[in-house]
């Protein structure tokens, strides 16, 4: 099983997500932003490795917010997702195709990574995890 990391970043009642070049896995899907947990890194330790990479940002990795376990084909994932803040920089498409803020309503707008979908199902119905 692969150990991936991702963040959940707010700026109001907006979430991050980012589409995934047309290269690799699941092309032009999107996601969150993160990646693969490295050996001998823990997860917060990779989620900021990966934001940097990704987006050219720092960002503070806050509380837990869901995880989940996924099959696909040729690959299982167990998925954890943090809530993160950016500190530092300003956001770039380093690696991906297309970056965009939308709401919890615009959710079903996009098609997801498959094993996205119990996270984004836990954003739309829990109001109480948008930041004031």
């Amino acid at each position: 099983m692969t150990e991936v990391v991702a963040a959940l970043i707010y700026k109001g009642d907006k979430f991050l997500i980012c589409q995934r070049p047309e290269n690799k896995s699941n092309p032009l899907l999107w996601e969150f932003v993160g990646g693969k947990v490295e050996s001998g890194e823990d997860g917060r330790a990779a989620l900021v490795r990966e934001c940097k990479e990704e987006l050219g940002v720092s960002v503070k990795v806050n509380e837990y917010f869901a995880e989940v376990t996924h099959e696909y084909p040729d690959i299982t994932v167990h998925l954890t997702v943090f809530n993160a803040e950016i500190v530092r920089g300003e956001i770039a498409k380093l690696e991906h195709n297309d970056i965009k803020w939308i709401t919890a309503a615009e959710i079903d707008d996009y098609k997801f990574c498959p094993a996205d979908k119990i996270i984004l199902e836990k954003i739309k119905t829990c109001k109480s995890n948008t930041p004031k």
